[in-house]
């Protein structure tokens, strides 16, 4: 169960990691920087914006959200039979994770992010773009690293 958890961690932080870092560049114009300190600068504030060492905390800070959802999505998995059949059954992997990713944004867009920051949400063109974008870049490695066969190598 813990590999599972780490893969599907690892996995999801490198996918999402470079789907935002590839977006932010070619995109929006700005940099890989830039990204991961707007990241820091949800919970620390507009100063992490100015400081390079916040870089690596927003880098951090994914990671953490990465095992996050990871770990929700391992505990709904072990916890209910229906999900699992789901997820079993001919392209079952993908539709969960088209539910299972834009769900992440949603919670992490409307209330965790504005939580925080105290500013509500934009639901623009960038928010539509993550929206779909969590389905394959978030969604699809933590269903499919928590829901690989037991035992299988």
């Amino acid at each position: 169960m813990i590999g599972r958890l780490a893969r599907a961690t690892i996995l999801t932080a490198i996918c999402d990691g470079l789907f935002s870092s590839a977006l932010n560049v070619f995109a929006y114009g700005s940099t890989v920087k830039r990204l991961w300190q707007g990241v820091a600068a949800v919970p620390f504030g507009a100063s992490a914006l100015q400081q390079d060492s916040m870089a690596w905390v927003g880098v951090a800070m994914h990671v953490g959200v990465a095992l996050a959802w990871s770990t929700v999505f391992l505990i709904l998995y072990e916890l209910l039979p229906p999900l699992r059949r789901i997820v079993a059954a001919p392209l079952g992997m993908l539709a969960v994770a088209a539910v299972y990713g834009p769900v992440v944004w949603t919670v992490m867009s409307f209330h965790l992010i504005p939580a925080l920051t105290h500013r509500p949400p934009v639901v623009n063109g960038r928010w539509w773009t993550q929206f779909v974008g969590h389905a394959i870049f978030v969604g699809a490695p933590i269903v499919a690293m928590i829901s690989r066969p037991r035992g299988r190598r």
